[in-house]
């Protein structure tokens, strides 16, 4: 019997497939569709569901591959290994055009959040189908983003940049994401890869446990996300504890904001709904949390509410008729699937490497 909640997320989903055809790529959004689908396909043994994230890992690479490798065979082979575009709409710029802050958001390039998200999906893949390829492609994948995106500086300690050329030869935003050294972390840890041990040191480095800290909603998600997935790996504990912290004085910040009493016009519905996600994860975690991070938890469970109160929001037809809504609708359909169904995006993590679709 199939519930509510995943009746909806499947919904969600059918929407997004239909508007985004063959060609519409974006990393991120695809990223969460394809865990989406996976998680869909668990939870209704629908190997439909199966199939969709297949497909959609293929057209991934087919689309945002960047252009010139060799031969096709090893674009077929390799398909991550020279990273994945992020899917912006305007070309990236060039080496000698000027810089210009509002255009650089919609032009193309290389995120390295948003090849660690693929990284993720890749083996979420990997785990539910058995298939070793997604997890060789996630770790090559890892290797570039990793040889590209970090620095050491002159100072001799490592650093990271922001944004990268499509063929990861130049930095197009130089400084480093305050959360991405974090996310590297992480995700590199999930891929449990013994050539990326030295990268995993590199992000360990480069964390700033005193400012994990932020108000935006999409943050939040992200670090609750984190703390979830560190408290299954080996990970160091200061940073799980740091995560853990960041996160709960985020939220206090957060619901303190005139945001949530705003109308749909003015709010973006991706960024309420990655908190969402990251409160999702936070609930799986409150089962066997560490007992030295219990107050914590404990603090953080008081904010449980907060998803049912986004959730709800977003799902009422007339707050998805906005034009907020409907430039962002990709992404908004996919992170709401997403929450209402995180088992693709949260479950699989703690599963080994073996199918458990046909279990």
């Amino acid at each position: 019997m199939i519930d509510a909640r995943t009746r909806q997320a499947i919904e969600l989903m059918r929407r997004f497939a239909e508007r985004t055809g063959e060609a519409r790529r974006y990393l991120w959004t695809d990223a969460f569709a394809v865990m989406n689908y996976l998680g869909l396909a668990r939870a209704t043994r629908d190997q439909t569901f199966l199939h969709h994230a297949v497909t959609l890992i293929d057209r991934v690479h087919q689309y945002l591959g960047p252009q010139g490798r060799r031969s096709e065979s090893e674009g077929q082979a390799h398909p991550t290994a020279a990273g994945l575009r992020i899917g912006k709409p305007l070309a990236e710029r060039g080496a000698d055009e000027r810089f210009d802050e509002r255009l650089e958001w919609d032009r193309d390039g290389q995120y390295f959040h948003y090849l660690t998200k693929w990284m993720q999906a890749l083996d979420q893949a990997a785990r539910l189908t058995g298939e070793e390829s997604y997890a060789t492609w996630a770790r090559e994948l890892a290797a570039a983003a990793h040889r590209a995106f970090v620095y050491t500086s002159a100072a001799g300690t490592k650093r990271m940049y922001w944004k990268m050329s499509v063929d990861l030869s130049r930095p197009l935003v130089a400084s480093m994401g305050q959360h991405d050294p974090l996310d590297g972390y992480v995700t590199f840890l999930q891929l449990r890869a013994p050539t990326l041990e030295a990268a995993i040191a590199d992000f360990l480095s480069m964390i700033d446990t005193d400012r994990l800290a932020t108000d935006d909603p999409l943050g939040i998600g992200g670090l609750l996300a984190d703390a979830y997935r560190l408290e299954q790996f080996a990970a160091a504990d200061h940073v799980l504890e740091a995560t853990l912290v960041g996160a709960l004085a985020g939220l206090r910040q957060f619901v303190r904001q005139p945001e949530l009493q705003s109308g749909a016009d003015q709010r973006l519905a991706f960024r309420e709904l990655g908190l969402a996600i990251g409160l999702a994860a936070v609930e799986h975690m409150t089962v066997d949390a560490p007992p030295r991070l219990r107050p914590v938890v404990d603090e953080l469970d008081k904010f449980m509410t907060l998803r049912n109160v986004i959730e709800n929001f977003w799902l009422s037809p007339e707050n998805q008729q906005t034009d907020a809504w409907r430039q962002h609708a990709d992404i908004n359909d996919v992170m709401l699937a997403t929450s209402l169904a995180p088992n693709g995006y949260v479950s699989l993590l703690n599963r080994t490497r073996q199918s458990s679709y046909s279990a």
